[in-house]
């Protein structure tokens, strides 16, 4: 082995997805990033970039059955550019899981102690707990003598006090079931309410933000002094913020009352609120640029449905000022929050009283580095700072394993 190797591969296994980064930690910089989807159907995809030598992006698609399968191509991938699995430069893969539960606190070299409970927490994550699991068992498999580290995406929010983090029904069911928020898009929350103190020019402890993670799926969350406090999504992905095919915040009994009334099943209850609700639900479109193409030709029905996604953003902002008492910044990341200009003007217009704004010029400027989007001598900060969940994972994963 290289006496200091600097380079890890960052993993994130969806259902039929294998999303990859190549990073050297020695300066931060990415060496391949690529995906694998549509695993296990006739045709499946692969693209790969290899950054390191500038070549081209390649892809193709051919039957990939299974996740071991897609592992190894991606392996291939890797040595086809001199930068394969068993390469001495490699000092650990990390993993993105996305449930940890209260336990997993910090990023966790996996034994198989760790597997075990991330597979009792498949209750809890049913969609996506099985599919990381599945990637790690590959990757373990691939190079069982290299460090794997799960980096978990409920981690973050494990600093929540109980007041935030319990739901106010009986104790003993909460307990006994695991009711409570989690909290998700912990690495992004992380990541960007770091860097939104570095661009401010100050310590992460010495400030206080308000993430929006906003993408299809989307959360918010309230850190002071770099400890997550608050934050919208709870036990699952689907409380919160109006998301894509997500509701978010619902009153309880209209599950009831759909069983009751509509004679619908939970499966069916389940899919309507995690698949077709939102703005696809409320609109038929969840991509916020046609919603906004549609919006301009005059569509009633695009309109509505932007009114009350930023409604309960704006919901969330007031609350989570409530929350942290006094606030330095609002961060805007992830796909919606990064590039929809009008999304971010709406969520902000009318709390001025609270000193926030946005300057039109600046909110304009389409940039890939963090930025102040708010007037100069603004009392709070709004900013964009482009979220890198793998690089956080790297991060994590490197400091761990290097310690």
């Amino acid at each position: 082995m290289t006496a200091n190797p600097t380079r890890v591969l960052v993993l994130n296994s969806g259902s039929s997805s294998v999303k990859y980064q190549l990073l050297d930690m020695a300066d931060r910089s990415r060496l391949a990033v690529g995906l694998v989807e549509r695993i296990g159907e006739e045709t499946s995809r692969l693209a790969h970039t290899p950054l390191a030598t500038g070549g081209a992006k390649r892809e193709r698609e051919e039957p990939i059955a299974d996740h071991e399968a897609a592992l190894q191509a991606v392996a291939r991938e890797l040595a086809a550019d001199g930068l394969g699995l068993d390469s001495p430069e490699l000092a650990a893969i990390g993993h993105r899981v996305v449930h940890g539960g209260k336990k997993f606190t910090e990023p966790t070299v996996i034994t198989d102690e760790v597997v075990a409970e991330i597979e009792r927490l498949i209750p809890v994550a049913p969609l996506h707990n099985p599919a990381n699991i599945t990637g790690i068992r590959t990757a373990q498999a691939l190079r069982p003598d290299l460090p794997q580290v799960a980096v978990f995406d409920t981690a973050f929010h494990t600093t929540m006090p109980e007041s935030a983090a319990r739901y106010a029904i009986d104790v003993e069911t909460a307990d006994a079931h695991r009711i409570r928020r989690y909290g998700f898009h912990g690495t992004s929350h992380a990541y960007v309410s770091r860097e939104t103190a570095r661009l401010l020019g100050k310590d992460p402890s010495e400030v206080n933000v308000i993430v929006l993670h906003l993408g299809n799926g989307a959360s918010a969350s309230a850190v002071r002094g770099g400890r997550c406090v608050d934050t919208s999504m709870g036990l699952t992905p689907l409380e919160g913020l109006v998301m894509g095919t997500r509701s978010g915040d619902l009153d309880p009994a209209v599950i009831f009352h759909l069983a009751r009334n509509a004679g619908m099943s939970v499966d069916e209850i389940d899919s309507l609120l995690n698949k077709k609700s939102g703005l696809i639900g409320l609109c038929g479109d969840n991509d916020m640029r046609e919603i906004r193409r549609r919006i301009d030709a005059g569509d009633e029905k695009a309109a509505l449905a932007f009114e009350i996604y930023v409604h309960r953003l704006k919901k969330y902002i007031g609350a989570y000022y409530a929350v942290l008492g006094k606030v330095d910044a609002v961060a805007f990341t992830a796909g919606v929050g990064e590039n929809a200009a009008p999304v971010r003007e709406a969520a902000v217009a009318g709390l001025e009283e609270l000193g926030l704004a946005v300057d039109a010029g600046r909110n304009a400027v389409r940039a890939d580095e963090p930025r102040l989007i708010s007037p100069e001598h603004a009392r709070v900060a709004v900013a964009v700072v482009p979220t890198d969940e793998e690089l956080e994972i790297a991060t994590q994963s490197y400091a761990l394993v290097s310690a």
